[in-house]
């Protein structure tokens, strides 16, 4: 990692360097967290679930809720595990795309809402930015991609 700009900051960039691996897990396990917690809520609560893609205009919402739900499932796993993590990043990058295309178009709610769903949007900005980092960088020491490229 390089050196920030200033001296002042060099503290923080050791800690960053010294701690890579361990933030790494960090953040991998929020960010899989995420996904893994929206997977679960739909799959104990489908029926809601429908509802909600159903009311965003989602096609098929009986069949998307399942599509769904495994993506987020699948995603939190990947990255939680640190398995296949650059393409559980990837996967979760194009899922939020679509997701907030479909779902946080804050500007056509009324606008009572518009604020929420503003929030959720650039929540979700920040969700991309999130998965742009593990996917380049990859899912760090402590994670099962690590292990199984040391087994070769």
């Amino acid at each position: 990692m390089a050196p920030s700009s200033h001296q002042a900051l060099s503290r923080s960039d050791n800690f960053a360097t010294s701690s890579a691996d361990a933030l790494m897990l960090i953040g991998r396990i929020f960010v899989g967290f995420l996904f893994l917690t929206s997977g679960w809520s739909k799959l104990m609560n489908t029926a809601g679930a429908i509802s909600y893609l159903a009311s965003v205009k989602a096609p098929a919402p009986d069949l998307m809720v399942w599509v769904v739900l495994v993506v987020e499932l699948v995603v939190g796993i990947t990255l939680i595990l640190g398995l296949a993590t650059r393409y559980g990043a990837l996967l979760g990058f194009i899922f939020v795309v679509i997701a907030t295309a479909l779902a946080h178009r804050y500007w056509e709610y009324p606008a009572a809402f518009q604020v929420a769903q503003y929030i959720n949007f650039t929540k979700n900005i920040a969700i991309l930015g999130g998965l742009l980092y593990v996917f380049t960088a990859g899912a760090g020491r402590f994670s099962v991609d690590a292990a199984l490229a040391k087994a070769r």
